[in-house]
């Protein structure tokens, strides 16, 4: 019969069987974690990407276009585009970092169809929409369409959470709406629309005000679409076919072999039995009021300014945001519009006192208190 313990403690084999039940509970939950998260987790991707269901995905909107009867190619190279391209096709470039080069836009430029483009950088702008100047950047996009569009007049109001803008740049007639964070021109039968911000079309904005009418009548003003947001290097100018692997020199596998050895075996080295959680009362109670005047000393004592700021404007978002319908997750853009909505006041001003730098001096500190206690007022009053 094997012994399970000697008279100094308890054998190899007695530590395994306490022990391997654990493991294999810890193996379970990890695996189950993990399924769990790729299953139900949203799908991530880059900047507009047609798959993704992160908030800067486009998911969303195609789903929408293709329940509305859209064709929607998702062209994930530039080659997909060229085969897709006709001339009663219209082009979707949304702007990602890996949309750049002289050849990848002059190839564009050549396809046929009309284009949407979304958020477009100075070259795109230059190549895709020649008769578009870049025009001075906008907070809140507008709002209003104030133009005789019919996309933008059945959408009424949207946000465009910042947005760049446009302007004419010849003799060519330019259509602007939204204060030029939309723009539109047509020259022979192609027509080129430019949206200043991807917000307004990615999964994160379109239950906005009217982002997704807007998002839908522009996208959808042809039956078939061409949805070209490149995630990845079209060009390589590195040359060569060599896989992220490949470029892994040898010694690293062996060196991360290792490096996992010696934390398992560290993991099992380190184990320890433990008993049931014991409640341990606390030996006194200190007041609210005197944990508030002993942090505040201390805060003064130390001059840390920037944490009493911090601690102050969080606590007036704490309560004034539940007033302006918003969750803690809201851009400061969307708190400083709400409380200009609500209250008139400069949304610059109040954007800069909830979420401006911290103060430098005392003074600087007692003034800011003030006026985020006349922010909250206003809000509470209105």
């Amino acid at each position: 019969m094997t012994p399970t313990s000697t008279a100094v403690g308890p054998t190899m084999t007695a530590r395994w069987r306490g022990v391997r039940w654990v493991l294999v509970a810890v193996v379970v939950i990890v695996a189950v974690a993990v399924a769990g998260a790729y299953l139900s987790g949203p799908r991530s991707g880059g900047p507009m990407d047609p798959d993704s269901t992160a908030e800067d995905g486009a998911h969303a909107l195609v789903a929408l276009l293709r329940d509305r009867g859209v064709t929607v190619v998702e062209a994930a190279d530039l080659a997909s585009v060229e085969r897709a391209a006709r001339p009663d096709t219209l082009l979707i470039v949304a702007q990602t970092p890996d949309l750049h080069g002289e050849e990848l836009l002059g190839r564009l430029a050549a396809l046929p169809g009309d284009r949407l483009l979304v958020q477009p950088s100075g070259a795109t702008r230059e190549a895709l929409a020649p008769r578009l100047d870049a025009g001075e950047p906008t907070d809140f996009g507008g709002l209003r369409p104030d133009c005789d569009l019919r996309e933008a007049t059945r959408a009424g109001a949207v946000r465009f959470d910042g947005a760049d803008t446009f302007d004419a740049a010849g003799a060519v007639p330019v259509t602007r709406c939204y204060d030029g964070a939309l723009a539109r021109y047509t020259v022979g039968e192609r027509t080129v629309t430019a949206v200043g911000s991807a917000h307004v079309m990615a999964n994160g904005g379109l239950l906005q005000e009217g982002n997704a009418a807007l998002a839908m009548n522009l996208a959808g003003t042809r039956q078939r679409a061409i949805w070209y947001a490149p995630q990845f290097a079209q060009f390589d100018d590195f040359g060569g076919d060599a896989t992220l692997s490949d470029l892994v020199p040898e010694q690293v596998g062996w060196l991360v072999f290792q490096l996992v050895l010696v934390v398992a075996l560290l993991a099992l080295w380190k184990i320890r039995r433990v008993g049931p959680l014991v409640a341990e009362q606390l030996p006194v109670v200190v007041r609210a009021s005197e944990t508030v005047e002993g942090r505040g000393r201390m805060y003064r004592a130390h001059r840390a300014r920037d944490r009493s700021a911090e601690a102050l404007r969080t606590a007036t978002l704490h309560r004034m945001l539940p007033r302006l319908g918003l969750g803690p997750a809201a851009s400061p853009d969307s708190v400083a519009h709400a409380v200009h909505q609500r209250c008139g006041l400069d949304p610059h001003h109040v954007a800069r006192t909830l979420y401006g730098p911290p103060p430098v001096t005392d003074d600087e500190l007692v003034g800011l208190a003030g006026a985020l206690d006349d922010i909250e007022r206003q809000v509470a009053r209105s």
